[in-house]
């Protein structure tokens, strides 16, 4: 059984910067691709980025471009999201996702997901 677990949410000021993590446990880490997802109240979840499991390709929602950066460690079998410059926009539930294939930009085309972690940002 495949498990995710994401820490490192929480409370900011904007323009503040916080770093989640996502652990995956069961299976092994670097055969999956790995993407971030996030979902604020009354809305659609939302690509925020992406990264191929070689880490050689990488992708970014338009509203995070150039402010949050994804990174993983299959050594540790972690996937990050450092997220600077932060504004009251980003307050969500974020989610880390992983999948075998497709189109890393879709929700849907993941097969397993961790139970979010909320980032608050103040204004």
């Amino acid at each position: 059984q495949v498990q995710l677990v994401e820490s490192g949410g929480g409370l900011v000021q904007t323009g503040g910067s916080l770093r989640l993590s996502c652990v995956i446990s069961g299976r092994t880490f670097g055969n999956y691709h790995m993407g971030w997802f996030r979902q604020a109240p009354g809305k659609e979840r939302e690509f925020v980025s992406a990264m191929s499991w070689k880490g050689g390709n990488i992708y970014y929602g338009d509203s995070v471009k150039g402010r949050f950066t994804i990174s993983r460690n299959n050594a540790v079998n972690t996937v990050y999201l450092q997220m600077t410059n932060l504004k009251p926009a980003d307050t969500a539930v974020y989610y880390c996702a992983a999948a075998e294939m497709g189109d890393l930009t879709l929700a849907s085309e993941y097969d397993y997901w961790g139970q979010g972690v909320q980032v608050t940002v103040r204004s």
